[in-house]
């Protein structure tokens, strides 16, 4: 997502009748609130409860949003010299291996073939396996052993 799909979005969110709006990817979490957020302060002599709203700086957000652009193209950089990264298809605990005293299914630098299981993720109860897409060379597991997994998040890299 670029800056001007960001601003494009920040406008369309100020015209709606939406108060909140998230957008979050594997990597990066955008969220727009038109919800006022009070701090209270001491009671001073004045006032027994002084609330006062926090005033924002927006000065600084695009030169934030550009680190941020900037950040995000470096991980699509290392992303394709890493290969395709397979995605959670539902949410659930990430096993590695078939069991605890068990071998792990596949480690960075196996070859593997298409229909290999990479891991197991545990959903209600059942056990899917993912299957490799395509045959190809393992070059990153992105998840830990008994990991939970959302929806879309990175599981392995095979190039």
């Amino acid at each position: 997502m670029n800056i001007s799909e960001i601003k494009e979005l920040m406008t369309q969110f100020d015209q709606s009748s939406l108060r909140e709006f998230s957008y979050k990817t594997n990597d990066k979490e955008l969220v727009f609130s038109k919800n006022d957020r009070k701090v209270e302060e001491k009671p001073s002599l004045e006032s027994e409860n002084m609330v006062t709203t926090p005033v924002v700086d927006n000065g600084d957000v695009t030169s934030e949003l550009s680190k941020v652009e900037e950040i995000k193209q470096e991980k699509e950089v290392e992303r394709k010299d890493m290969g395709d990264v397979i995605e959670s298809p539902l949410v659930g605990v990430a096993y590695l291996s078939p069991s605890p005293t068990q071998e792990p299914f596949v480690a960075i630098g196996d070859s593997v073939k298409k229909g290999q299981t990479l891991l197991i993720i545990e959903a209600m109860k059942v056990m899917n396996e993912i299957l490799a897409p395509r045959d190809g060379i393992i070059t990153d597991i992105l998840v830990s052993n008994e990991e939970v997994v959302e929806f879309g998040k990175g599981l392995v890299s095979i190039k």
